[in-house]
Formats: C-alpha cells, sequence, structure tokens
C-alpha cells in the first residue's frame, strides 16, 4: 500500500454507484492509502470526478473548478421526491410542446438564479445530512441559495424527454434545474440521466496525471528574502513578498508548493498550506 503517493486526475464514475464506493475502487486500482474527491455525484449520476492522492487532497479548494458543465435529461411529467428516477411515485400524461415553447424555457435559464436546493442532498440541517432526514421522512426546512447559469442549450426533445447541457456555478443542484424548467412547463418533471462533463478545467482523460501547479486557481508570489525561511515554516514578513497585497499567494520553492494569505491593515502573513510535495 503506497502511503505517499501524490496524484491529481480526473475519473469517470459510472452509474449506480456512490461517490465514496466509487473513491473506494480507485484506492485499490491504484494500490493507495489516502485518497479523496472533490464534488460528489449523485448515484444515479456518472461523468468526471476529481480525485487526489496523498498530500494532493489537501488541494481542493484551491483548484480551478469553479463552473460545472453537465448534460441531463428531464423527464416531463414525473413525480419524484428525489428529483430523479430513484423514487418516482406518478407519471403524468403530458401533451407534447410546440417548438417555441421550449425555446421560451431555454432563453429563461441563464443568468443568477434563487431557488431551493432538493431535499434528497447532502446539505447539512441541526447536523445531519438532508437526504437522511427525507429517508426517515421527517419535516425541515431547507433555505434559498443562489447559482448563476453561464450557459444553457437544449441539445433534443424527444417527448417526453428533453436533454439539455449546462454550465452553472460550483455548488449548483442540476435536479432542481430539472424541476424548474418542468415547472415552467406546467408539470413536474425528473431526471432520467446526468452526467458531468467537466469541473471548471478538470475533464476526463483516461485518469491522466495532472501537474497540480497548472490547476491551482491562486496568483503566484515571489519571496524576495531567503527561500528557506519558507522551506522551514519560519515566520515571515510582508516586506519580503513582491506582491504585497491582501490575499492568498502560492510560492513554488523547489520541488515543493506552499499557499500563503497576506492579511491586510496589519501587515500579517499566515500559512495556510505549507510544503506540499510536488512530483
Amino acid at each position: 500500500m503506497r502511503e505517499n503517493f501524490n496524484r491529481l486526475f480526473v475519473a469517470y464514475k459510472p452509474t449506480n454507484m456512490s461517490s465514496n464506493r466509487f473513491l473506494g475502487q480507485i484506492k485499490r486500482k491504484y494500490n493507495v492509502k489516502k485518497a479523496g474527491f472533490s464534488g460528489t455525484l449523485d448515484p444515479f449520476a456518472k461523468g468526471a470526478l476529481i480525485i487526489a492522492f496523498g498530500q494532493y487532497t489537501k488541494l481542493f479548494r484551491f483548484l480551478k473548478k469553479k463552473k460545472k458543465a453537465y448534460r441531463a435529461t428531464l423527464w416531463i411529467g414525473a413525480t419524484s421526491p428525489t428529483l430523479d428516477i430513484e423514487k418516482v411515485e406518478k407519471v403524468e400524461e403530458v401533451m407534447p410542446f410546440a417548438p417555441d415553447s421550449i425555446k421560451i424555457i431555454a432563453d429563461s435559464m441563464k443568468g443568477e438564479i434563487e431557488y431551493l436546493p432538493p431535499k434528497y442532498c447532502a446539505k447539512k440541517v441541526d447536523g445531519k445530512r438532508a437526504y437522511a432526514l427525507a429517508r426517515e421522512d421527517k419535516e425541515f426546512e431547507l433555505n434559498a441559495i443562489k447559482s448563476t447559469i453561464h450557459d444553457f442549450k437544449i441539445l433534443h426533445y424527444m417527448h417526453p424527454f428533453l436533454t439539455f447541457e449546462i454550465t452553472i456555478s460550483e455548488g449548483g443542484y442540476i435536479r432542481s434545474m430539472g424541476s424548474i424548467i418542468a415547472s415552467k412547463l406546467g408539470f413536474d418533471g425528473a431526471l432520467s440521466s446526468l452526467e458531468r462533463l467537466n469541473e471548471g478545467e478538470f475533464v476526463y482523460d483516461n485518469e491522466k496525471a495532472l501537474n497540480p501547479i497548472d490547476y491551482i486557481d491562486i496568483e503566484d508570489n515571489e519571496y524576495l528574502g531567503d527561500i528557506e525561511d519558507i522551506e522551514l515554516g519560519r515566520k515571515v514578513f510582508i516586506d519580503n513578498f513582491k506582491i504585497k497585497q491582501e490575499g492568498l499567494y502560492k510560492i513554488v520553492h523547489g520541488d515543493e508548493l506552499s499557499v500563503l494569505e497576506i492579511v491586510d491593515g496589519n501587515e500579517r502573513v499566515e500559512y495556510i498550506l505549507n510544503k506540499v510535495k510536488l512530483c
């Protein structure tokens, strides 16, 4: 079992499998002990899943993955509390829609949108996952959230199934987007398929190892003092940095990476991440 193996890549999770179970398969495949993923996919969903081993698991929050693209098929007229085909309770017969109606809906699905997340989601309510409460038929409320839809297009409409692609900000719920589309047409709806095409700049490419430096969404800075200060984790001062403005910065020193934060006002510099080994 390899314990000090760093690797960043994109895997392709199949349908009918939880992200955690899929991660277990990946760990066994590569014979690694420490691994993690970013951006949970529902069991019925498939597609791109960012995987990291070893120290690279510390990098998830710094990666270029803010916009996510999905391809989904909406079953118009299907009612499901999960907003997907996992728990379809009834199906209403719906007459086909005119192409103009579909186009109007597509044109309305852009920009910032406020909505309720699905009850079956991983958000916590009083310390417990919402999906666990929903499965126990507990009463609870979720707060509305906002997402930005950067792009939306209809790929195919074969009644009662509507296939679309959507690019949405991080944290968006595509099952909710399907429900919103169906409600605009005057009916319930549930996703019959869902595929994540990419997470930001991360796309599936046969699990090819990625250089994390190319995918970290933090500006470079230069340390003008003795680089050994950072290598040893010593206290550092703002005057020794080329860029002195407030913010997060990455410093590459030799074959290691550190992330530091310059805190404006009191001229403080803090280590956020120190000495991640670059392979």
